[in-house]
């Protein structure tokens, strides 16, 4: 009899084989929605289907925090992510390390498992990396300042140079409607939907980009609600401090439903993928310790 998975494995190889032709290169980094898998596993299936995944052995999963207010950021206090098909280790030892650093700060158990931004890509992960050896490194982000998000992304850039390393950046995109407090409007962009669409768009290009400065511009003048504003602006300092040869590319936009009217809401969701086009990156060194 098919265990608890069975369904929804069948859902995500489904998603999965519907993409287009992934690219010849590695992965390096996704950003990938977390809402139900009704709304967006489509969309994330686009993200994780660039994956290589006999590259990879080391995984970092940045998500934002929706429940608990936090100035730093979190690391999981577990050993184990239980998912229905499979369990994922998380790598103790580079935990340890990240809390050397005096910069990050240790999530309960209970603040652990409230948060789906993380949870949402573990049933992915587990997935793809099947019958593969690999451990995660859970990040909650809290809210972050600008220089706070450069502070993390140079911790963790020595993480990111190393080729052998995936990062997950979790995020929705624009929460549109009165029950978010968030009604942008442009009539000139056309319907509604059309109006959010093109918000979104202008973010994500920025984020191909790769300015974190711009990105906090584009945020500070039209506070567009991506939750994972905070995750995304880590990235992009990552991207900026290591100085490699790479791009980020969105391949999959989709809106939950079409605004016509103030009564409606929706949220969106995109999948970006960040492709390493230079040689090979180092292993990474041992980061810094904070006195």
């Amino acid at each position: 009899m098919p265990g608890p998975g069975h369904a929804l494995a069948n859902d995500l190889t489904r998603w999965l084989q519907a993409i287009p032709q992934p690219e010849a290169t590695h992965a390096h980094a996704i950003i990938s929605p977390h809402a139900g898998y009704r709304y967006c596993g489509d969309v994330m299936a686009h993200a994780y289907g660039q994956v290589k995944v006999e590259q990879v052995k080391l995984i970092f999963i940045l998500g934002p925090s929706h429940h608990v207010y936090l100035r730093k950021c979190a690391l999981s206090t577990a050993a184990v992510y239980e998912t229905p098909l499979g369990n994922l280790e998380i790598d103790k030892d580079v935990c340890a390390q990240l809390m050397a650093t005096g910069a990050f700060q240790s999530m309960s158990l209970d603040v652990d498992e409230a948060e789906h931004s993380i949870e949402m890509q573990l049933p992915y992960l587990s997935h793809i990396f099947r019958g593969q050896s690999v451990k995660i490194v859970p990040v909650m982000v809290g809210s972050l300042t600008a220089e706070s998000e450069a502070k993390y992304g140079d911790l963790l850039t020595p993480f990111f140079q190393n080729s052998s390393n995936l990062f997950v950046i979790s995020s929705d995109f624009c929460h549109w409607g009165s029950r978010f407090s968030y009604t942008f409007q442009d009539p000139n962009q056309g319907p509604i939907h059309k109006q959010i669409e093109w918000l979104d768009r202008l973010g994500m290009n920025i984020i191909e980009s790769g300015s974190a400065a711009e990105f906090q511009r584009y945020l500070k003048k039209y506070g567009n609600t991506i939750c994972g504003r905070h995750p995304i602006g880590i990235f992009l300092n990552m991207v900026q401090a290591s100085q490699q040869p790479c791009r980020t590319n969105f391949l999959k936009y989709s809106q939950s439903s079409s605004c016509k009217t103030l009564q409606d809401s929706s949220v969106s969701y995109a999948a970006a993928v960040l492709h390493d086009d230079g040689a090979p990156r180092p292993s990474q060194p041992p980061i810094g310790i904070a006195s």
